[in-house]
């Protein structure tokens, strides 16, 4: 970028590249972690991370419940490391608890302090973060390099992507290694996932543009939710995060049928819903409440791909290639990144300054 100031517009552009580069390059991260995995005998992981890391966190522990087939969960770690127990009832060997810290800058003060308690108490401690020399890597046994290069703007764009890629890429590699798939569907899966990830200057191209059309909407709402639903919980959460903290608007996330129990009595004509319409098995639910939502309010978008959706409008965004649901969640809060960065710029918001300074969620440099 030369001597201009990065900006987050900038970096979410670049994620086609990225995410093809952390693709190619993927045995520098999950190799170590298979090592480590199978040598400590794994029965259970938990992925802890905060903000973007925190959602991220949800996907992992998705793809190795449903992969992988082995207990996991995503957890906030102050809440954890104050009030929770790894192993509670000692059904399993403590170091066959993988604590698994996700900080892009390797310097969250909850995930480090997390880490720190995981390795104190005899568990098995693994950090993924883009910086190798960060605090967070003092404070586990084994750590995995996030290969997102520089993002030197405030909010994490390109950072949740490139996670949530790693991620999967851990498991669909674990699954290899262990057996759980064949070599066949093993090529399979990484067939489909080359597919997407040299169409995916299309997804950005295709969300920017989704958000022109939908943007006036959009700048002149009085609040929005976010729906999700399966293993788009952790995309409607990083959606929610990713308009709050640049486009600064109301905006709640809610999973789509918990929508259904107070929260529909707050729709106005000024509401907007965005729902991911994940392969899923809520996914006629959506479709009915969709029809049902916009009797209240016109702004009711779909954010989906293939053929999911029925009727799709002009105002929905749905990929024109089908993506299986693992690799979905790629592209489904990149419109969401559009909304909130573009947005932000229509309404003269510089993303690069934070207006809170009182206290920060990460260690100050040195």
């Amino acid at each position: 970028m030369g001597s201009e100031q990065p900006t987050v517009l900038g970096y979410m552009r670049t994620q086609p590249e990225v995410l093809r580069s952390v693709y190619a390059n993927r045995q520098a991260f999950t190799e170590p972690f298979i090592e480590y995995f199978v040598k400590k005998e794994i029965r259970k992981v938990i992925f802890f991370g905060s903000g973007t890391s925190y959602n991220v966190s949800h996907i992992a522990a998705y793809y190795f419940k449903h992969l992988v087939g082995i207990d996991a969960e995503a957890q906030y770690p102050t809440v954890y490391l104050n009030y929770e127990c790894a192993n509670r009832n000692h059904y399993i060997e403590d170091a066959q608890i993988l604590c698994v810290g996700i900080s892009q800058s390797g310097t969250s003060i909850s995930t480090v302090q997390m880490m720190d308690h995981a390795r104190k108490k005899g568990y098995s401690t693994l950090a993924l973060t883009g910086d190798i020399n960060s605090e967070i890597t003092r404070h586990v046994d084994v750590v995995c390099h996030l290969l997102v290069g520089d993002e030197l703007t405030p909010p994490e764009t390109k950072g949740y992507t490139t996670s949530v890629i790693s991620t999967y890429l851990w498991a669909l590699e674990l699954c290899r290694a262990i057996k759980k798939i064949s070599d066949e569907e093993y090529r399979n899966a990484c067939a489909e996932l080359e597919d997407m990830l040299a169409d995916f200057e299309n997804v950005v191209a295709d969300s920017e543009a989704w958000y022109e059309r939908i943007k006036a909407a959009i700048l002149n709402s009085n609040r929005i939710y976010v729906l999700g639903y399966g293993i788009d919980y952790g995309s409607m959460l990083e959606g929610t995060l990713k308009i709050s903290e640049m486009l600064r608007y109301p905006t709640v996330a809610c999973e789509l049928e918990e929508f259904m129990h107070g929260l529909t009595t707050t729709l106005k004509k000024d509401v907007t819903i965005l729902m991911i319409g994940s392969d899923e098995k809520e996914r006629n639910r959506m479709l009915e409440m969709r029809q049902a939502f916009k009797k209240y309010t016109d702004r009711v978008f779909v954010i989906s791909c293939g053929n999911l959706i029925d009727d799709p409008t002009e105002t929905d965004i749905v990929f024109k290639k089908s993506y299986n649901k693992y690799i979905a969640p790629l592209a489904y809060t990149v419109p969401m990144q559009f909304i909130g960065a573009k947005g932000a710029k229509d309404i003269g918001i510089d993303t690069n300054i934070w207006p809170f300074t009182e206290l920060s969620g990460h260690l100050e440099e040195e």
